[in-house]
């Protein structure tokens, strides 16, 4: 009989699930990995953007490809002349009680700008605000630097959500990151318990009452909600893959994810600053093979320069340099005369996917490539691997940072990139964005490789389960009978 228990207690602690928690009406069950941070404005990775999205309601949606703008905890955001700016506030209170005002968001802004955030970029080099007032209790007053219609685009990112005056004060960001106050639709009772997870009561707008946070890894919560002891598994291994469509018919989801993958070209060194030879080593890779080994099923094999989760309007043209081509590839090598021998940099944790890259192309172009962790200077004389992960939906910012990491300064892009940040339009915006991204695939600075994407799996008594790039799984929008 102790054997049993002992069996029955290993068996909790490796799942993270109980089979008599899953049942409990109104609550929902729900696996994650472990979060990088819980301090929104700088999340990056999957999980910490789940729970946060619960605890924190952004002032608008934003959907890159319509560019269409929901606002949320904002009531409007409008402008007359996209210089100067208004956000008028819905009333809304943190968790503490404490009201939301408009000196929230600006005295939050101001710690995020000066910090070394994910999300500080958002508001230093994209946004670019000259001035940023609290000109009432529920309205906030921006004035840019030049004419931008990406605004709603770029409030609409997760990370700038307020943070309540009490942590503004103390600054004790690690303390808050593990009892974070928000001012969304669930609140964090208790505490998160690294390791463990943490309960979110609703206190807002949401199905469930609800939500039981559980750490754990992707295989063995997907193995529980088989099991029935948990209702939602946030992520899929890849060797559960093609299990999943068999084993979760009609109760699993993927989605775009905003990370993508690229092969960055120094393209001020000589032996790199001819397209023809850029383009040959695009075709030489084989971008299945990335996605069925090193990257397990968690990616998809680009199709455009830009990923579904910011790309503009719908995709109907061919990506070329997206396809595998290894006697084109050498022939291009061939005609542009490549002497041969490349280096290929990693930064960290690309090192798997790119020295399976390099075997790749090694074998598709018949050059010698080897791999090698990037050192530290901007001057490299080779090829490097980019996992960029974007911090808003908007264009602009993935499009200029692809330009900049390999020295691309072509001025028609630089003007159209300016031109798709100033237009009045979402519609303008998108005609010029995708005339940037065109002319990237022709001159080819970089070379996209994958897109990251998402899963879910849950179980039958799951409901409305829908996603975002940014948030996964909308879990206000999850409903359980």
């Amino acid at each position: 009989m102790r054997l049993l228990v002992l069996f029955a207690a290993v068996a909790l602690a490796v799942t993270g699930c109980s089979g008599s928690d899953t049942a409990r009406p109104g609550v929902l069950s729900v696996g994650i990995r472990e979060p990088a941070t819980l301090l929104p404005a700088d999340l990056a990775d999957q999980a910490g953007r789940l729970v946060t999205s619960v605890l924190w309601t952004p002032l608008a949606d934003y959907d890159a490809t319509s560019g269409k703008v929901t606002p949320r905890a904002a009531a409007s955001i409008e402008s007359t002349d996209r210089v100067h700016w208004t956000v008028k506030l819905r009333p809304s209170a943190f968790h503490d009680g404490t009201p939301v005002t408009a000196q929230s968001y600006v005295d939050t802004w101001r710690v995020i700008a000066a910090s070394h955030w994910v999300s500080s970029p958002v508001l230093t080099k994209l946004l670019r605000a000259r001035g940023i007032k609290a000109a009432a209790p529920d309205t906030i007053a921006l004035t840019l630097d030049r004419p931008s219609g990406q605004v709603p685009a770029l409030l609409s990112a997760p990370g700038l959500v307020p943070l309540p005056a009490s942590v503004l004060a103390s600054q004790d960001w690690d303390a808050f990151a593990k009892a974070p106050v928000g001012n969304g639709p669930y609140r964090l009772d208790g505490g998160w318990r690294p390791g463990s997870g943490g309960t979110l009561k609703r206190v807002g707008a949401g199905k469930a009452e609800e939500l039981d946070l559980r750490v754990g890894e992707p295989a063995a919560q997907y193995d529980a909600v088989k099991a029935g002891t948990l209702d939602l598994a946030t992520e899929v291994p890849g060797e559960r893959h093609e299990a999943m469509h068999g084993e979760f018919a009609g109760r699993h989801a993927s989605w775009a994810l905003p990370e993508a993958g690229y092969l960055a070209f120094p393209v001020t060194n000589p032996r790199f600053a001819d397209p023809t030879v850029r383009h040959g080593f695009a075709l030489g890779v084989d971008r299945a093979a990335l996605e069925a080994g090193p990257l397990a099923h968690q990616v998809d094999p680009a199709k455009a320069m830009l990923p579904p989760s910011d790309a503009p309007g719908e995709r109907s043209g061919t990506c070329r340099p997206c396809t595998f081509d290894a006697a084109a590839g050498k022939a291009l090598l061939k005609q542009a005369a490549f002497p041969g021998g490349a280096t290929v940099y990693f930064g960290p944790g690309a090192e798997a996917w790119t020295r399976a890259l390099v075997v790749g192309l090694h074998k598709a172009l018949d050059v010698s490539v080897t791999a090698q962790a990037a050192p530290r200077t901007d001057q490299l004389d080779g090829p490097s691997t980019l996992d960029v992960k974007p911090a808003t939906g908007s264009p602009y910012e993935l499009l200029s940072e692809l330009a900049t990491a390999s020295g691309y300064t072509d001025d028609v892009f630089r003007q159209n990139l300016a031109l798709a940040d100033a237009a009045a339009t979402p519609e303008e915006a998108g005609e010029l964005y995708r005339l940037a991204e065109n002319q990237l695939l022709r001159d080819l600075p970089v070379a996209p490789l994958w897109s990251g994407h998402g899963h879910a799996v849950w179980a039958p008594r799951v409901h409305d389960v829908t996603a975002t790039p940014f948030t996964g799984p909308v879990l206000a929008g999850i409903g359980v009978s």
